[in-house]
């Protein structure tokens, strides 16, 4: 089945791996609503308006674009933006959730602004604009749900808020998938490693440059992320995932870097200890000893106790 004509929404699609996914499916005759108010890193305004350039781009190509300033953490708003969607180009057919932003601290340092603000736009926005999506894809009987992850959900420093976020993403996606699979609408995730504003800004190069000076990091380290891969690397896997090709696709976490994809293992429970007894609690001295020695065997501490600290 041909993109030709479908509608999508690409949240964040003014810069990025969001612009570089709605170039890619603007080359197959998507029309698209580009969704971004633009702004720093974390969130703070700028004069620039990246919806409105990338709209320019995009109508270029021969296809409908429209430009949406408007932040996605707000439900009403993100139930405005599919409404247009529809209204505009007869349907809504793909969403890509690519907006946010950073705000890194430590946790013990971190404010609740900046956890909320983080944890807003990343998954209570991918949340808003899915849940309106939903009702438009399930009733037409098909759709596409892209959510953009990261490896940061599987623990992170410095970002507990961003960590947090992306965790609840990929269970929000596998929960979309399960609830949506029938009715021909699929939804997956993508953890993705590309140099955009979020991840290789100057700030943070030079922070990185700060840690290869003073020995933190190693020189080869330092060299992978100053020489991150660009995003128009991860454009092809939403290209594909939103193609008909994949409508077997569903519920799936993959990872993107360069040329290089993976998909991530399914969680299961690895191992377990139970009492033949089923009314036995187990005691403290008996889980004392099952749970290191069968439970967690090959463990190792991520952050064992220092004695510095």
């Amino acid at each position: 089945m041909s993109l030709q004509g479908k509608a999508a929404i690409i949240t964040g699609g003014g810069r990025g791996i969001g612009f570089e996914s709605a170039r890619l499916l603007a080359e197959q005759g998507v029309n698209i609503v580009v969704v971004d108010p633009g702004g720093a890193r974390d969130g703070s305004p700028e004069d620039s308006s990246p919806a409105d350039d990338a709209v320019k781009v995009l109508e270029s190509m021969g296809v409908k674009a429209l430009a949406v300033k408007e932040s996605v953490a707000d439900f009403d708003t993100a139930g405005e933006i599919v409404r247009l969607c529809v209204d505009q180009f007869g349907s809504c057919d793909i969403l890509i959730n690519s907006a946010g932003l950073l705000r890194e601290r430590m946790v013990w340092n971190m404010s609740e602004a900046e956890w909320s603000g983080v944890v807003n736009v990343h998954l209570n926005g991918t949340f808003n604009m899915s849940r309106h999506a939903a009702g438009y894809m399930r009733e037409q009987k098909f759709g596409r749900i892209i959510t953009m992850g990261s490896d940061a959900w599987r623990g992170t420093i410095g970002q507990a808020n961003y960590g947090a976020a992306k965790g609840g993403i990929y269970s929000l996606t596998r929960a979309l998938a399960r609830e949506l699979g029938k009715y021909g609408v699929t939804a997956n995730t993508i953890c993705p490693t590309a140099a955009t504003r979020l991840t290789l800004d100057q700030r943070v190069k030079d922070g990185f440059r700060k840690r290869l000076e003073a020995g933190l990091i190693t020189e080869a380290r330092y060299n992978e992320v100053v020489n991150m891969p660009q995003p128009e690397y991860i454009a092809p896997l939403v290209a594909y995932l939103v193609s008909e090709d994949a409508a077997n696709v569903n519920g799936q976490c993959f990872r993107a870097e360069g040329t290089r994809v993976s998909v991530m293992a399914e969680p299961y429970e690895k191992a377990a200890i139970f009492k033949a007894n089923g009314s036995e609690k187990f005691s403290h001295d008996e889980l004392a000893d099952l749970i290191p020695r069968i439970l967690l065997a090959d463990y190792t501490n991520p952050a064992p106790a220092a004695e510095d600290a």
